[in-house]
């Protein structure tokens, strides 16, 4: 497991605290480390629903820019692949997955909020959304795929060709997340939601409703990191 990351259980829920100090930057081990928690979830009876949690004032601020701007175009195009997968892990998941959005989430840790069930934010002076072409990258065809599937079609386009960020309140509007409540609310409130989900939803169902409803989005995003993937191995 990551350093980054701790497991907590509360009832049937398993929550996923994520903290490196810093901005929550997604690396290669924390990537894995989520999704190795998520798989087990998946399959661990006793457990009914998932909440990622990030740290305070940071949800996650994307990718690890060490990566990003080292220069070694396989690393940086693996870690884009590895996020991929981790954001349609989360949206295809056997079990509902809850975000407790504590603060910033840009990039890659607002593809993380597309890839939740339900998004609860703290009422912060916070900034949420893709802002990766103000930074100088193109969206990766998986991202504008979920991108497209979650957010409000009023705001798509502003959200992601011009890389429009907002701040908690309006990102409900935008469709990053669901709802907005205290910063000391944040991770009770997304808990309460999890377990809700966990006491009703029939685990064989919620599964199988996912697979109808997002298969088609899900079997695209598939296709589209595999195409990363093998993007990576041409260099």
């Amino acid at each position: 497991m990551s350093d980054a990351l701790t497991v907590e259980r509360r009832d049937a829920v398993l929550v996923l605290h994520l903290d490196d100090g810093k901005a929550n930057a997604l690396g290669f081990e924390l990537i894995a480390a989520i999704r190795r928690s998520i798989a087990d979830a998946e399959t661990d009876a006793d457990i009914r629903a998932v909440v990622v949690h990030g740290r305070e004032g940071r949800f996650s601020g994307g990718f690890d820019l060490g990566v990003m701007r080292g220069g070694d175009l396989a690393q940086m195009g693996a870690l884009v692949a590895d996020g991929g997968e981790l954001v349609r892990l989360m949206w295809g998941s056997g079990v509902p997955i809850v975000a407790a959005c504590t603060g910033h989430a840009l990039a890659a840790g607002a593809l993380m909020l597309l890839g939740c069930d339900v998004r609860v934010g703290a009422d912060i002076d916070a900034k949420i959304g893709l802002n990766e072409v103000a930074i100088g990258m193109v969206l990766p065809d998986w991202a504008i795929t979920i991108a497209t599937e979650r957010l409000s079609k009023r705001h798509v386009h502003r959200a992601t060709a011009t890389a429009r960020v907002t701040g908690p309140g309006e990102a409900v509007d935008v469709g990053f997340l669901d709802e907005v409540v205290a910063v000391d609310e944040v991770l009770d409130r997304a808990v309460e939601i999890a377990i809700e989900l966990a006491a009703t939803l029939d685990p064989p169902a919620y599964a199988g409703t996912v697979a109808k409803v997002r298969g088609d989005v899900l079997d695209r995003m598939g296709r589209q990191v595999a195409a990363d993937r093998a993007a990576v191995r041409a260099l």
